[in-house]
Order: structure tokens, then sequence, then C-alpha cells
């Protein structure tokens, strides 16, 4: 692939799949899988599809591993259940599914994260990696986290990473 198509990827509007894990909130208070939406769509990707998943680690996978076989979802993004309480599953449901973990995405976001809010950002498992040729990336819950994640580094990523992604299996 040359410098152009990569910078036309760049460009390139994505299919994306926003999944929220919850077992309080309904689709109508989910503010962060809102807020992951409005902006991605915003930063001209399309949002594909969206649901609203129960932390329960049977359902996250079950959900995950449907849209991992879709051929119109470029990634997924999930928020919610990345914390330390004993609901929190999602990292280790997406790690079930990682052919690569992409460790610097919770390293940077852990970083940025502690800016904002202090020592309390370790708390966050938050984590990406490449699953079935798709990037499937886990925000926390938090609102701020989301929008975070989403401006500082998924929107300037996002499509720099499919575009490895891609130039891999061709």
């Amino acid at each position: 692939m040359g410098h152009h198509e990569h910078e036309k990827l760049a460009a390139a509007s994505l299919k994306i799949g926003v999944m929220t894990f919850s077992d309080t909130r309904s689709e109508a208070e989910d503010k962060s899988g809102t807020i992951i939406r409005e902006l991605l769509a915003d930063g001209g990707h399309q949002i594909v599809c969206y649901q609203l998943v129960r932390e329960d680690p049977e359902l996250m996978t079950a959900a995950i591993s449907e849209w991992l076989q879709r051929p119109d979802i470029d990634a997924i993004i999930t928020n919610g259940g990345t914390g330390l309480t004993a609901r929190d599953g999602t990292v280790e449901v997406a790690r079930s599914f990682f052919k690569k973990e992409l460790e610097g995405f919770g390293e940077l976001f852990r970083l940025i994260s502690y800016h904002q809010i202090g020592a309390a950002a370790m708390l966050s498992r938050a984590t990406a990696g490449l699953a079935h040729g798709k990037m499937l990336v886990c925000l926390p819950g938090s609102s701020k986290a989301v929008r975070l994640a989403v401006t500082r580094l998924l929107l300037p990523q996002l499509p720099h990473m499919i575009w490895e992604i891609r130039r891999q299996s061709n």
C-alpha cells in the first residue's frame, strides 16, 4: 500500500460497532455509549451497530463473538467493566479474542487519564487488541474517560490501526 492509499484510509470512514456493558444502565441512560457514537460519527465514521449488554461473561463473549464475525465492522468499541470489582470482566473476555494485545493503548490511556484524575487512573484496565482482523477496544464506563479516549487516542489513530491490520492481512 503506497503513501497515498494510506492517506486515503486515514481520511476514510470506518465502520464501527459500539457495545456498552452495564447492569444498571438502560439504552436511554447510556451516556458513555452515546458520547462514543456521537464523537466517532462527528469524526466521519459510521456507527453500524450499537448494543447494551448485561455484565455477564457469557453474554459479553457471545455478543463480541457475533460482531467479530460480521464483515461490515472494522472496529468494536466497548465501554464498561474495566475496573477491579467482581463484575468487571470485560478485559478477560476481550483477551480471550485477542490475537495480539496493543499494550500501548492502555498505557497511553492511563497516562493521559493520570493528568486528568491523578493516581486513580491506575484503577482502569482499559485495553485494545487485534481480534479476527478487527480492532477491539475496551474503554471504561465513565463519560469523562470515554470522551478522553475517543478524542485523544481513537479519533487520531483508529484509521491507522485499521490500515496496519489490513496491510498485514493482504
